[in-house]
């Protein structure tokens, strides 16, 4: 059974700094594509940062230079440290795990999401 924890969410002033984690159960994190998803009332969830099993990043425009997305492998545990928060970063934080396997010869995919947690940010 696959799980994805979230954990590190909070309320903090504009300008401050949360360590996000996700502590995943059931996959292995060095063979499995890792992201962080946000989502604000009334609005779609967004890709905010995500990692590959090579361990390229890639950001949301509005996030780069603030927020960086790491891993570690040997605790099978991600992280979003975000610095220099803005009360638009006000949000449900979600983890997301792609997981990538063959079937009959063919590439596939599962995806995992978590619980999430919740992040504000007051003015």
């Amino acid at each position: 059974q696959v799980q994805l924890v979230e954990s590190g969410g909070g309320l903090v002033q504009a300008g401050g700094t949360l360590r996000l984690s996700c502590a995943a159960s059931g996959i292995t994190l060095s063979t499995s594509a890792m992201g962080w998803f946000r989502q604000a009332p009334g609005k779609q969830r967004e890709l905010v940062a995500t990692i590959t099993n090579g361990d390229s990043t890639n950001y949301a425009d509005s996030v780069k230079g603030r927020f960086t997305i790491s891993r570690d492998n040997a605790k099978n545990t991600i992280y979003l440290q975000m610095n220099s928060l803005k009360p638009e970063d006000t949000a449900v934080y979600y983890c997301n795990a792609d997981v990538f396997y063959r079937l009959g010869g063919l590439p596939r995919k599962n995806t995992y999401w978590g619980q999430g947690t919740q992040v504000t940010v007051s003015s």
